[in-house]
């Protein structure tokens, strides 16, 4: 597979110069994004603040139904204006046509990789069920941490800046930034360290990344990352990424932080850093394979001048 596959976007021949900086260039269409996201997000939690369904006194499935509204509207629609307005083209990452192949199977890898790491949890002693709880309200938290969470962070750090960045620097430095960006959007989680944030950087970051590069879908990510924070908060009990933790299963975890998670949950566990990068590593065996890895834009342009240069 050539690499030129892998580019969504090429700016059109003969735009004027101001147009190729300002409006096609990658970092022009990450802040186009930015901006229009951060009005839809404004508009949004300002309606619902006036509704009450962000105050205190607030349903827990109002609250719910808020953030997945506002996270779910000001990604997909930045998403979709930066797609068909700015660069001018169907946005195959998101077809309807792959959620049900793409999107179901890797839903239910999430579920099988968050399991496995649950389970050497157990074998290790450091994983605990202690019961059952029936009653949970699991709506809310399948709702935000779930559908909005996979839907709005994977538009935002693979749809938007990992694709973008690949397109302009290459995989590698795509791979780099997005996991570091993705990372440290966690750092303010409750209960997170510099060591949480590395780990979700390596084990997240990278994985995402790179299933997005090989399979070149968004609901392959959307799947495997809401089936990994609905399998850990709603089934296993788990705090997912430092908040939440009631479950269908009611759990405890003990031991060392850098075996348990700590506070902060299992993504904070050498286990899921080591299952999650032996995937990542298969995958990049793949794309290495395919011949998929894109090489920086300028050096792109300097293969093809040199490609369209008659030999004498």
């Amino acid at each position: 597979m050539s690499s030129n596959v892998n580019i969504a976007f090429r700016t059109p021949p003969g735009v004027p110069a101001w147009q190729r900086w300002l409006l096609y260039s990658p970092p022009a269409r990450i802040v186009i994004f930015a901006a229009i996201a951060f009005g839809v997000g404004y508009v949004l939690h300002g309606t619902f603040a006036s509704l009450g369904w962000l105050a205190k006194t607030a349903t827990p499935l109002q609250h719910a139904l808020a953030g997945l509204t506002i996270e779910l509207f000001f990604s997909v629609i930045a998403y979709l204006v930066l797609v068909c307005m700015v660069e001018r083209r169907s946005p195959r990452e998101l077809s309807l046509r792959t959620l049900p192949t793409y999107g179901v199977a890797w839903f239910v890898a999430g579920l099988l990789l968050f399991s496995t790491v649950v389970g050497v949890l157990w074998l290790c002693g450091s994983y605990h069920v202690l019961g059952t709880n029936p009653q949970v309200n699991w709506l809310p938290a399948v709702l935000v941490a779930g559908v909005g969470a996979g839907i709005g962070e994977e538009i935002i750090t693979r749809g938007v800046l990992f694709r973008i960045v690949e397109e302009g620097l290459g995989t590698w430095w795509a791979l780099l930034i997005s996991a570091v960006f993705f990372g440290g959007a966690h750092i303010f989680n409750p209960s997170a360290t510099l060591w949480s944030s590395a780990a979700i950087a390596i084990e997240a970051g990278i994985l995402l990344a790179l299933v997005f590069h090989v399979t070149r879908t968004l609901w392959a990510c959307i799947g495997l990352h809401a089936a990994w924070n609905i399998a850990q908060g709603t089934i296993y009990g788990i705090p997912v990424s430092g908040t939440g933790g009631s479950g269908l299963l009611v759990s405890s975890r003990t031991g060392p932080d850098w075996l348990s998670g700590g506070a902060f949950g299992a993504e904070a566990s050498v286990v899921a850093l080591a299952v999650c990068t032996s995937v990542s590593v298969v995958l990049l065996l793949i794309a290495l394979r395919r011949g998929s890895i894109v090489r920086p834009s300028w050096s792109r342009r300097v293969s093809a001048t040199y490609e369209a240069t008659p030999t004498a």
